[in-house]
This record gives C-alpha cells, sequence and structure tokens, in this order.
C-alpha cells in the first residue's frame, strides 16, 4: 500500500472579483461559496465605527461638543451680563407691548407711537410706585409698633414651649446680629452693594435705550437680520421669529392678568382683615407672581407673617386661607385659560428652569428662565418639524407675488 501526499483539492470554478463595498475591499468567490475577503486598514476603521458601539461613541462626542460650545457661551453671556440681562428683558417687554404700538401706527408715525408706548408704560408704572411708596409711609410706624407687640407676643408664647428659651439666649442672640451689623465684613457687603447698585442703574440705562429702539424700529432690525439668512431658510427663520413674539407676549400678558387677579384677591383680603401695608403687600404678590411657583408662595408666606404679628394667629390662618384659595384659583382655572398656548411646558421643565435661572443669574434670572423656555421650545418644534402650520404659512407667503 502506497501513501500518497494530501494535496489541497483545487476549485472547480473560480469567478471574477466580486466588490463587497468601497474602499478597495473584493472577494473572490468559489464554486463552493467560499470567499477570500481582504480588507483595507482605512476599511477596518469604517467597520470599527459603524457597529452599535461605535455609533454609540460618536453620538456621545457630538453630545459632549454641543455641551462644551453652550457652556462656553453661557460662561461668555455670563461676563457681560451688563448687557445680556437689558436685552433680553427689553425683547420681552417689546414683545408684550409690541400688539399696542401696531395698533397705535394705524393712526401716527413710527416715532409717535414709540414715544407714546414707551412713555405710557413709564407713568402706570411711576403712578403705581408712586402709591405704594406713600402707602408705606403713612402706615410704617403702626407697623413698627405693631410688630413690636407681636414681638413680645411670640416671646410670651416661647415660653410655653417644650424647650425653655431664656432671655439670656435672646439677649445674645441680639448682641450677635448688632455685631454683625457693625463689623467691617457688613461694611465690605455694603460696598458690594453699592457697587451692585451702580451696575443695576447702568443697566437700566441701557434697558431703557435698548426697549424705545425695539419699539420704534423692531420690524426693520428683524427685516435686516433676515436678509443675510439663505433663502431656502427663510420661512422657518421668519416662524421663529413669530412664534418668539407670540409666545412673550402672550407670557408676559397672560401673567400680568394672573397676578392682577391674585393680588386683588389677596389685598382684599388683607384690607377686610385691617392687616396693615395691604396696598403694598398686593404689589408684592402682584410682582412675585412673575416668578411661577416659587413666586406665589413667597408672597403668601409673607402676607400671612406681616398678619400674624400685627393681628393675631387668628387673622393670619385666614390670610393663610385665603392665600391658599387663590393659588388654587390660579393654578386649576386662570393659568389654563388667561395663558393658553404661550407656557406649554410641564411643571418639571419649569422647576429646572427656575433652578438653572436662579444659580445663573439670581431673582433675574428666575423671572426670565421660564419665558426664555418657553421661547426656546418653540423654536425647537418649528426646526424640527413639529409646529409645521407657521413654516407653511410663511412658505406660502414667500411663494405668493407680491
Amino acid at each position: 500500500m502506497s501513501f500518497r501526499p494530501f494535496r489541497r483539492r483545487r476549485p472547480a470554478q473560480e469567478g471574477p472579483a466580486t466588490p463587497l463595498g468601497s474602499g478597495g475591499r473584493h472577494a473572490r468567490v468559489d464554486a463552493l461559496g467560499a470567499a477570500d475577503v481582504r480588507v483595507a486598514p482605512t476599511d477596518r476603521v469604517a467597520l470599527l465605527w459603524s457597529g452599535g458601539l461605535g455609533r454609540s461613541a460618536t453620538r456621545a462626542g457630538q453630545v459632549l461638543l454641543l455641551l462644551v460650545l453652550a457652556g462656553a457661551a453661557v460662561f461668555g453671556l455670563a461676563r457681560v451680563s451688563v448687557v445680556v440681562l437689558p436685552l433680553l428683558i427689553a425683547l420681552i417687554l417689546t414683545s408684550a407691548l409690541w400688539p399696542l404700538v401696531r395698533l397705535m401706527r394705524r393712526f401716527m408715525s413710527p416715532m409717535l407711537a414709540a414715544w407714546t408706548v414707551f412713555l405710557g408704560s413709564f407713568v402706570v408704572l411711576g403712578g403705581v410706585g408712586t402709591g405704594i411708596v406713600f402707602a408705606v409711609r403713612a402706615q410704617w410706624s403702626g407697623l413698627v409698633d405693631q410688630a413690636v407687640q407681636g414681638f413680645h407676643q411670640l416671646q410670651g408664647l416661647a415660653t410655653d414651649l417644650p424647650f425653655q428659651i431664656s432671655q439670656s439666649q435672646i439677649d445674645e442672640g441680639v448682641k450677635t446680629v448688632t455685631d454683625f451689623l457693625t463689623s467691617k465684613q457688613f461694611g465690605a457687603g455694603a460696598l458690594t452693594g453699592l457697587s451692585a447698585a451702580g451696575s443695576f442703574f447702568t443697566g437700566l440705562v441701557l434697558l431703557l435705550v435698548i426697549m424705545f429702539f425695539f419699539l420704534k424700529d423692531g420690524d426693520k432690525i428683524w427685516a435686516f437680520f433676515l436678509s443675510w439668512i439663505p433663502r431656502s431658510h427663510e420661512p422657518k427663520w421668519r416662524a421663529s421669529g413669530d412664534r418668539t413674539l407670540t409666545t412673550l407676549g402672550g407670557y408676559i400678558r397672560g401673567t400680568a392678568i394672573v397676578a392682577l387677579v391674585d393680588a386683588t384677591g389677596i389685598g382684599v383680603a388683607l384690607w377686610i382683615m385691617n392687616v396693615p401695608l395691604a396696598l403694598p403687600l398686593a404689589a408684592i404678590v402682584f410682582i412675585s407672581a412673575f416668578i411661577p411657583i416659587v413666586g406665589a408662595t413667597f408672597a403668601g408666606i409673607l402676607a400671612t407673617l406681616v398678619a400674624l404679628v400685627a393681628n393675631g394667629p387668628v387673622v393670619a390662618l385666614i390670610v393663610l386661607g385665603v392665600v391658599i384659595l387663590v393659588n388654587q384659583l390660579e393654578g386649576n382655572f386662570l393659568q389654563p385659560v388667561v395663558m393658553g398656548q404661550a407656557l406649554h411646558l410641564h411643571a418639571l421643565v419649569i422647576l429646572l428652569a427656575l433652578t438653572i435661572g436662579t444659580v445663573l443669574s439670581g431673582i433675574v434670572g428666575a423671572v426670565l428662565s421660564v419665558p426664555l423656555t418657553a421661547v426656546g421650545w418653540a423654536i425647537v418644534k418649528i426646526w424640527s418639524g413639529r409646529d409645521s402650520d407657521a413654516v407653511e404659512a410663511h412658505e406660502a407667503e414667500s411663494a405668493s407675488p407680491s
């Protein structure tokens, strides 16, 4: 018996090279279906990133890059907040007053309409502020006397607590507060406050100037900006501008109506209960209503504390009940009916926006965060195709002959 060395059987038929993709990758397929695949180094990298993990890593890198760019933008804007904040506030106020400006333009020139609305708003706000100041001055002395009496009553009630608070502890607390008010740290804080006041007045002047020019030439400024936009994207930009104007204006006007109802209800209750400073407290309720969720709670606590100090616990409980009733009326009826589509955000989104705005810019950030979030969501819906009606309307307007 003879043995022959093993030989690999040649394929019966060998076909031409078959391309399997770009980048120089080819295969020769034999009659048995076997493939001899040669992968170029560039294709190995492509295969590495084309899998599920590679796609996830690509998306993660894109998200990180966007977060870095967003953080850099926020940091840069925070460095020039004395310009950015007046600009944003002026834009919001102009959006609320713009329908009145358009109405005035039917009867007068744009310059005269802008001056009329601008000065008229100042007359209204100045009259309200003057009334509040005179009311506080007229009732301040009586409130101080009632506060002293209320403090003594609370001090007497403290003796009935499960834990005892001695007079020496109270005196020590008063001495600590007095020492702080006369210390160098408080003086440095006062100097910081003066610097902040200077920045405030600088921003206020800039706000008034920007607001006037927005009222006078807002439509021309927007038209000039749109002239630099490619024609293919112009309908979406126009729709975004209209949604911004509608959302900001509707939010401010709706919030003002809700705040006026809240202030009237709580102010009338304070006046009936003979609580001092009813008008200033009603004004605080009106202003605090522009900070959703947090503002109403703060104003209600303040009104209840004043009633407790000045009129006793029974009146304070009645005032607290009125505050809770008004807040329930606002949340369940006024907000859905008056605000409409202006604020279509979940309560959790509002709370997160308030927190971020407060961390970044304090009280001003808390006031601006919610309307800016609502505007951002409206713009996202336009560019993602969720709000196609507005874009189609502007596309039809652009296609129609002028």
